[in-house]
């Protein structure tokens, strides 16, 4: 049947149109403990793409109900079960790792940007679509986790991708190390920062579509 309002699509849609690359309510209530809000709920209630941008993305992008957790949270919400996430200690005290915001759906690629490695930020940053946009560290990390937790498939097993992250370096006192996740392969989830300025042939960009 098709979707005759051009914004939404219904969450139970979605479900069927995304396949295993899906991260929703119930999945976020089970492997991260979420205890959604009435307010959260009606944030969800439906999925702000259409269904022609699902059919689109549904084998290269994830869509994933992002509930208020941060980094840290998730860290601590998966560590007792199974070691994901590489022993670093670094970022406790960053504001990107303690970031929470509000609860809602990000449709993200499963791949870096095509064509971005090797590339600084300003020349990855060129290669974004008009409806991409680079998410932050923290919609990286819950979707890279969900979806391990949920298929097992380890995404960004050997490329780090750039986030909109930027970290202060205090002790060069220079700004312009943007925030990097990736490298979970058969180790654990890194996270990690890099100049802008620098490129390395296995550092992409990440990617989110813009909402409809």
């Amino acid at each position: 049947m098709e979707n005759t309002n051009h914004t939404l699509t219904s969450q139970k849609r979605a479900q069927e149109i995304m396949g295993h690359n899906y991260f929703g309510v119930a999945e976020a209530i089970r492997h991260f403990g979420v205890n959604p809000s009435r307010q959260q709920l009606a944030a969800l209630a439906e999925v702000p793409f259409t269904e022609a941008t699902l059919e689109e993305c549904k084998n290269t992008h994830v869509l994933a109900a992002v509930f208020p957790l941060s980094i840290l949270e998730i860290r601590g919400k998966v560590l007792g079960n199974q070691r994901l996430f590489y022993n670093q200690d670094w970022y406790n005290r960053e504001s990107f790792a303690k970031d929470r915001r509000e609860a809602e759906w990000r449709l993200v690629r499963k791949t870096s940007v095509p064509n971005s490695t090797g590339n600084t930020w300003n020349e990855q940053r060129a290669l974004l679509a008009k409806n991409e946009e680079t998410p932050t560290a923290r919609v990286m990390v819950y979707t890279i986790i969900g979806h391990f937790l949920v298929t097992g498939e380890r995404l960004f097993e050997h490329i780090y991708v750039r986030c909109s992250d930027i970290v202060r370096c205090s002790d060069v006192g220079l700004s312009g190390y943007r925030v990097l996740v990736g490298d979970f392969g058969s180790d654990d989830l890194v996270i990690y920062d890099y100049w802008d300025d620098n490129c390395r042939d296995n550092i992409g960009v990440a990617s989110t579509r813009k909402f409809d």
